[in-house]
């Protein structure tokens, strides 16, 4: 397998909607466990997996070529209500 630092730069959609969840539980759950353990690897862990999950972009999935995004999810619509009329 082929690391591309040159696509790791390019944002793309790769990070499927369960996926996203997992992220959010576990960076949410590692930056409160950062701030009652005073851990600042943690907090940036922690920080990381948040922004990813937001972001639903991972630079190493980009890298490596991988994607956890399912046939039939689609970017969030940007608006008001989500693009949903």
């Amino acid at each position: 397998m082929n690391f591309d630092f040159k696509r790791m730069t390019q944002r793309e959609l790769n990070i499927g909607l369960q996926e996203q969840k997992i992220r959010y539980g576990v960076g949410i759950g590692a930056l409160l466990a950062s701030v009652f353990m005073a851990n600042i690897p943690l907090l940036v862990v922690g920080g990381v997996l948040v922004a990813t999950a937001k972001l639903r972009w991972c630079p190493a999935y980009s890298g490596m070529g991988k994607s956890t995004v399912q046939p039939g999810e689609e970017a969030p619509a940007a608006g008001c209500c989500g693009g949903h009329h």
